[in-house]
């Protein structure tokens, strides 16, 4: 096939003066890099396409692919995620990974967790804070963790995103309102083991699902996969696969979650346990980092046995399927 690849490159973002925490998102050349040459080894062609910006010219243009591979994240709004696929559906042009609408659900943590809440599967209880007033009507216990509603890659997480009493509460919201200018989401702090599942595959042909425990240097403060981690997951975060009871309820809702919300090819769930040992969903993200080196998806299943071609080339048979009506 020929096949486009649509991506956001930090350096494309960096004369916009923007902070590193606001680029967190986007990718390294080192990542295009090698998910060029593993769709080449699949005896595919490749064209490097760039952002959104950059695809709509080239469909402006006229030009056209079999597929595109997309791992766009866009630079604003809430629905950010979902502005390359609606612009490809709007072209009629097949794509690997989710739909518009389930980027632009899973991108909203609020909206997210109540879909996976009234299913009946398990997930931390939570509140949504948009003004000051939001938090003297709140009545979760403390510690609280603190987010903003429609962010990734840990952004806006630290140590002092959990709070223990109303004046932190008042202060991390206040500071993460004013920085990135949308709700935060409020849930319970959950003080159990932090699991991720790694899911390549469509309805009954999973072609991959792994649960990793993610487990914290010591200085990384409090267990909390904050930005900072993520920035250097390899040396900050340890991720262990692991099959035990506790681990395989993570598993066994993160599949029922990922087919809920209609993700497709691949994505990556993130879960908490409480103090009973009941994994909760926190988040759940359908176009996953793949740095073929410090991304938790990549290592995953290179643990598992998988290589970075194998891995990226299972995610385009997936779509290929898929596409073709098999799955």
């Amino acid at each position: 096939m020929h096949i486009g690849l649509v991506y956001d490159l930090r350096t494309a973002y960096h004369h916009l003066g923007l902070e590193e925490e606001d680029l967190a998102e986007f990718d390294h050349p080192e990542t295009v890099a090698a998910l060029q040459a593993a769709l080449e080894s699949g005896g595919h062609t490749v064209q490097p396409v760039g952002h959104g910006r950059a695809l709509t010219a080239a469909l402006v243009a006229g030009q056209r692919w079999d597929l595109v591979f997309n791992i766009a994240e866009g630079l604003q709004g809430r629905s950010r995620e979902a502005a390359v696929p609606a612009l490809l559906e709007l072209y009629q042009i097949p794509y690997v990974f989710s739909d518009p609408l389930t980027l632009a659900v899973t991108l909203d943590k609020g909206i997210c967790k109540r879909l996976v809440r009234d299913a009946g599967l398990t997930t931390a209880p939570f509140a949504m804070l948009d003004q000051p007033a939001d938090l003297e009507t709140l009545s979760l216990p403390y510690p609280l963790f603190l987010k903003p509603v429609a962010e990734g890659s840990g952004k806006g997480c630290s140590p002092r995103s959990c709070v223990s009493n109303h004046t932190e509460l008042t202060a991390v919201f206040q500071s993460l309102r004013q920085r990135f200018a949308q709700p935060v989401l409020a849930e319970t702090h959950l003080p159990g083991r932090e699991f991720t599942v790694a899911i390549v595959g469509n309805g009954a042909t999973i072609r991959l699902a792994l649960v990793a425990e993610i487990l914290f240097a010591p200085r990384s403060g409090r267990g909390i996969y904050s930005f900072a981690d993520k920035e250097a997951s390899d040396t900050q975060v340890e991720y262990r696969l692991v099959s035990d009871p506790e681990a395989n309820q993570a598993l066994e809702q993160g599949l029922a979650i990922y087919r809920l919300l209609g993700c497709r090819d691949a994505g990556r769930l993130d879960f908490r346990s409480d103090g009973a040992g009941r994994p909760h969903f926190l988040e759940i993200n359908p176009l996953a980092g793949l740095h073929p080196r410090l991304s938790g998806f990549p290592r995953m299943a290179r643990m598992a046995g998988w290589s970075y071609e194998r891995l990226i080339l299972a995610m385009v048979a997936g779509a290929t399927e898929r596409l073709a009506g098999r799955e």
